[in-house]
């Protein structure tokens, strides 16, 4: 079957045409990586450009004479190509108007343009990983959007992926939340308090950090080395006793835990239903951490690890050029690692996973450095599929947040605080006029969600981003409610036409197009392979800027061109036709980065 011609980029159709032309004009064969075709420098004429250098040994002649007998054997022998031009070494290709409509019509007819069916890999994407010492804060707001937007990337790129959470919900840090509340408590709930669960949680999580500087400095205030005074900090041996205790299954911890533990989950259900973000499986390091604690003692048997006087066990990997790395405590007390190590090998074991994507903050690299290395010691041959998908922080105009000091943007407050901020600049602009009170909910609660996932996932991830709320809720700029507003026009148009009985082509021959409509079109082309790379580079900004790079142009083309006032009939109907498939372009993309669009603004 002869494949569709939006199916073979444009990339591999030049391809295609260059090497029959070489061959023709040369008598030689050359291989596809001697074809170098890039999309023309906006600063010069044509839509794609062939580099020459690497055939001329073939040629034999200059640059200028091998480009100008390439160009001129493509115009002759493709109806498509309209004209070309030479800049030294590059010969620039310029398409007819009839070559642009056809790969507009075939996207127009192919419902899941750009995406791709199955035959992917087998892939699993964790990302959240919470404690439940705390609620939700915006650095986790990014983890959350970057996880969720890369999974709906691979998937439309035609892997089979798996969306998991793990949840930290045991550890010195969650005794520390447990016995601040069993201290100072009195009995506290969140239907007492009417506190959200988690945020009842974590002011006890930041309860106990004041307490144990508190008693910390009295320590000192007595005399004793500051150092050795960290040692003996009565709060904090107490964490250290309720850790073990709980490990021991003691009956009254574990039903502490699990109260407290209950709070939260119900909390982070909420955050996360509000995010618009969810997981195939949630995982609990109180269930897999045993697990890495037996990978731990196979390794000792093997000689993997081994046994400071204390009991503690470690593995030595200076001759890796890292350190020595803690796997148990003394009291056989498991560390982050240890469940991290027992949670792979789980979920390889389940799901035979193909390579695993961790959306971890890059504070972590040594972490995921050291798991990578230890699984391989162990013998994984599959530690090699393991990826850490590292990403910046995100800080604030006043500067980093601390979750013990109570200084963090708490992810329900920054939601509500985006929604209602929509709401004020909507109305003030005018766009919730003639709207219902249902619809004016649903569309503020878009904006402002739209704008916070928008701003946040437009930067690379590997980048630290300053996140400013008033920035990312304006309507002009390369913004979420921009690009959401453009969707909005574009349906206000089809609506007119509709009003009309104007039935929308699924096809044109139209042929009288501006360079302007031409150029949205070539946006559209280049969807595929804008998927493609973002799926490479697990990066949605790839897509937010394509998102917006559409949206622009289309308002663009909007203030030059008239579309229902068009007086050619065919001229009008190829603009609705493209600006219903602008409006489709928009909303996948944003679908894809977890953002909606509304059909009214």
């Amino acid at each position: 079957m002869q494949p569709k011609f939006y199916e073979m980029s444009i990339e591999k159709l030049m391809q295609s045409y260059t090497l029959l032309a070489v061959e023709q004009l040369y008598g030689f064969t050359v291989n596809d990586k001697q074809i170098q075709i890039q999309i023309t420098n906006k600063d010069f004429e044509g839509d794609y450009t062939l580099v020459v250098f690497p055939l001329l040994r073939i040629s034999r002649k200059t640059p200028e004479a091998t480009a100008n007998e390439i160009g001129e054997k493509l115009k002759s022998s493709y109806a498509v190509i309209q004209s070309y031009n030479v800049i030294k070494g590059f010969l620039n290709i310029k398409f007819t108007s009839e070559f642009w409509i056809k790969r507009l019509n075939d996207a127009v007819e192919n419902e899941n343009f750009g995406f791709s069916c199955g035959n992917g890999k087998k892939l699993m994407i964790e990302y959240s990983s919470p404690n439940t010492n705390k609620p939700l804060h915006l650095g986790h707001v990014r983890n959350n959007l970057l996880g969720y937007a890369v999974a709906n990337i691979l998937e439309a790129s035609g892997n089979d992926v798996v969306k998991v959470n793990l949840v930290n919900d045991r550890g010195v840090h969650i005794c520390k939340s447990m016995l601040a509340w069993q201290k100072f408590g009195n009995g506290e709930t969140p239907e007492s308090s009417g506190k959200k669960g988690d945020h009842l949680v974590g002011e006890y999580y930041v309860r106990y950090d004041s307490e144990y500087k508190k008693q910390l400095a009295e320590i000192v205030a007595s005399g004793i080395a500051e150092d050795e005074a960290k040692r003996n900090v009565p709060i904090q041996l107490e964490v250290q006793e309720m850790l073990r205790k709980w490990e021991a299954k003691d009956t009254e911890t574990i039903a502490l835990w699990e109260k407290m533990n209950s709070w939260v989950y119900a909390g982070f259900d909420k955050t996360y239903n509000d995010m618009g973000v969810s997981f195939d499986k949630i995982y609990y390091e109180s269930q897999t951490y045993l697990l890495g604690k037996t990978l731990v003692k196979e390794g000792l048997d093997k000689g993997v690890f081994f046994k400071k006087e204390d009991g503690s066990v470690w593995i030595d990997l200076t001759a890796d050029g890292l350190d020595q790395k803690l796997l148990l405590r003394s009291d056989e007390t498991s560390v982050y690692i240890t469940q991290d190590l027992g949670t792979a090998q789980q979920r390889v074991a389940e799901y035979n996973i193909e390579q695993m994507i961790y959306v971890v903050g890059n504070e972590q690299n040594y972490h995921f450095q050291v798991l990578k290395l230890i699984l391989k010691k162990l013998g994984f041959a599959w530690a090699d599929s393991i990826y850490h998908l590292s990403y910046g922080m995100v800080e604030l105009p006043e500067g980093k947040m601390k979750s013990r000091e109570g200084t963090v943007v708490d992810a329900d407050d920054l939601i509500e605080l985006m929604i209602s901020t929509a709401h004020e600049m909507s109305k003030e602009l005018g766009k919730l006029d003639d709207l219902s009170d249902v619809e004016i909910n649903n569309v503020c609660r878009m904006v402002g969600l739209g704008a916070l996932k928008y701003f946040i996932l437009k930067v690379d991830p590997k980048k630290t981003m300053l996140f400013d709320p008033k920035e990312s809720i304006d309507f002009n700029g390369n913004t979420g409610p921009f690009i959401q507003y453009t969707y909005a026009r574009i349906n206000s148009i089809l609506r007119k036409a509709d009003e009309q009985q104007i039935k929308i082509p699924k096809t044109s021959v139209c042929a009288n197009i501006s360079e302007k409509e031409i150029s949205i079109i070539k946006l559209i082309d280049t969807f595929p392979a804008t998927l493609a790379l973002a799926a490479k580079e697990f990066s949605p900004a790839v897509i937010a800027n394509y998102a917006y790079d559409i949206a622009k142009e289309f308002n663009q083309f909007y203030h030059e061109h008239q579309i229902l006032r068009e007086e050619n009939e065919d001229l009008k109907l190829f603009r609705l036709m493209l600006s219903k498939k602008v409006a489709i372009m928009i909303k996948k993309s944003m679908k894809l980065l977890g953002i909606d669009v509304p059909d009214r603004m």
